[in-house]
């Protein structure tokens, strides 16, 4: 992959699409290994980091910490990646339009740290919990990051440049996991979750700048930005209802639960969302270029739809099945005996994670067609029913929000699928059909776990899980050959960068 310079001379035009079909898939398959290949050496060296600092501080660390997080979370869906994902959605750029997006990074952000910072004490009172104030005064500086992370990042990806991208995630991982093991083993107690995502940010925006040689100077004459605007706010209201429905549960549980109680869920969480909130993003981010580049061919949209529908649940399927069917032995031999509590939580809460997963897939691909309306609808469709289902559910702890996410999940997905796939150009058979063989193989898996499981003579967790896993991936393995031999196929070629069969 070519190192292209992505801020070009003042008023000539960028062109995306004068790669043809063989070029792009080639470019697809080396923005996959880098992009997805370095969140794997990231999200290593962070998970390494994070469940030694798990088992260092306390669960009402984490809870938190998690009150926090809902601030955050509201506050960086307006941080300006909308912007950024309109400039890569656009077919040719100018210099100009460069120079406003940045200004536009800038005054949205320097904004929001203000905002951030007078609705400090109105968390505090809400939560019933002070420290939370000085904790979001102090990580209003994560938006002073973020210009310089998400301009880099929309000139990168609109050149497929991922190789970049992937060496500034590597480094600020290390450098905020050696922040983070850092300020535990010293004591930091919660202001260590505080410090290693301001590290994460920094670096990641330091490098992230540099490779894109994208400091140019701000414009904040926005006259002629209409589109990017536009399509940045359209983005941003689906956003505001990702954010509903993905802080809903922690703003309710928030009030009702204790800060050592929202720990136990908010981990538990954190376990099963690993798949779905670390390796998926980073496939729809390339899937989102490599869509807006296929605007010419409908056709081409959705069969790259099914195929990475196909290639996502063959790893995301044995995942969850794996982790509902060994939550107790993995919870005490990764976490330790204080965190008993979150085994039933996290296997609960892994049956629902497979609709999670095959839910975000479908965005990117609406968005590429130029119809990102359809996900501010289904957005707005899962705030509705994830909310109803935690209002009920906190009544009954961390049990109750498990359940409300299997029973509320499911039939969110139904309505996006319905609302969806025409507008991809895909049947809801061709999607069954690409979720169908992992999902029963997966399914047998956990069930054969579960039975060795119930055979063994008492042993230590990690003992157990020594176990249960060898015989879970020699079933999934054997499954997989026998009845979805073409899509084990179709897996090996994307890893070792062959042509898929059409």
């Amino acid at each position: 992959m070519t190192n292209a310079s992505p801020v070009p001379v003042a008023g000539e035009p960028v062109s995306g699409t004068s790669h043809d079909a063989g070029s792009l898939a080639g470019q697809v398959r080396k923005a996959l290994i880098w992009r997805s290949g370095s969140q794997i050496v990231a999200q290593l060296v962070q998970w390494s980091a994070t469940f030694l600092v798990i088992r260092i501080l306390a669960p009402a660390d984490y809870g938190l910490f998690a009150m926090c997080q809902v601030i955050l979370t509201f506050m960086a869906m307006l941080n300006g990646y909308g912007l950024a994902s309109g400039l890569i959605q656009q077919k040719e750029i100018s210099h100009r339009e460069v120079r406003q997006l940045f200004g536009m990074l800038i005054a949205l952000n320097v904004a929001l740290a203000i905002a951030q910072v007078s609705l400090a004490p109105l968390a505090s009172a809400y939560y019933r919990q002070p420290i939370v104030g000085d904790m979001l005064r102090v990580q209003a500086l994560l938006y002073l990051t973020t210009p310089f992370i998400a301009l880099p990042y929309a000139l990168l990806s609109r050149s497929m440049d991922f190789r970049h991208q992937a060496k500034a995630n590597i480094t600020a991982s290390i450098a905020s996991a050696s922040a983070a093991l850092g300020g535990a083993l010293y004591g930091l107690g919660v202001w260590t979750l505080v410090l290693a995502p301001i590290v994460l940010f920094s670096v990641r925006g330091a490098m992230m700048t540099w490779s894109a040689r994208s400091l140019v100077w701000p414009s904040f004459d926005f006259r002629g930005a209409g589109t990017i605007a536009r399509y940045g706010g359209v983005m941003a209201a689906g956003q505001l209802f990702w954010f509903l429905q993905s802080q809903a549960d922690v703003f309710i549980a928030g009030r009702s639960f204790s800060a050592h109680t929202l720990g136990i869920y908010t981990t538990s969480l954190f376990l099963t969302q690993i798949f779905v909130s670390k390796f998926v993003p980073p496939l729809n981010e390339v899937a989102f270029s490599a869509y807006a580049r296929m605007q010419a061919d409908p056709d081409a949209i959705g069969r790259a739809f099914v195929k990475g529908v196909r290639m996502v649940m063959i790893v995301a399927m044995p995942f969850y099945m794996g982790l509902a069917a060994t939550a107790e032995p993995l919870v005490l031999t990764v976490l330790g005996d204080k965190w008993r509590e979150t085994a039933p939580v996290v296997h609960l809460l892994a049956l629902a994670m497979p609709f999670m997963t095959l839910q975000v897939l479908f965005t990117p691909a609406s968005d590429a067609r130029g119809r990102p309306g359809i996900g501010v609808r289904n957005g707005a469709t899962g705030a509705l029913i994830l909310t109803t289902a935690f209002l009920v559910g906190v009544q009954w702890g961390p049990t109750g929000m498990g359940l409300a996410w299997i029973a509320a999940y499911p039939i969110y997905l139904v309505i996006s699928a319905w609302r969806t796939l025409p507008v991809i150009g895909v049947t809801a058979r061709a999607v069954a059909g690409a979720v169908a063989s992992p999902a029963l193989a997966a399914i047998a898996m956990a069930l054969v776990v579960w039975l060795t499981d119930r055979s063994l003579p008492p042993l230590d967790a990690h003992w157990r899980l020594a176990v249960l896993i060898p015989v879970g991936a020699a079933v999934y393995a054997a499954a997989m050959l026998v009845f979805a031999r073409a899509t084990v196929r179709d897996l090996i070629a994307v890893v070792r960068k062959q042509p898929m069969p059409a």
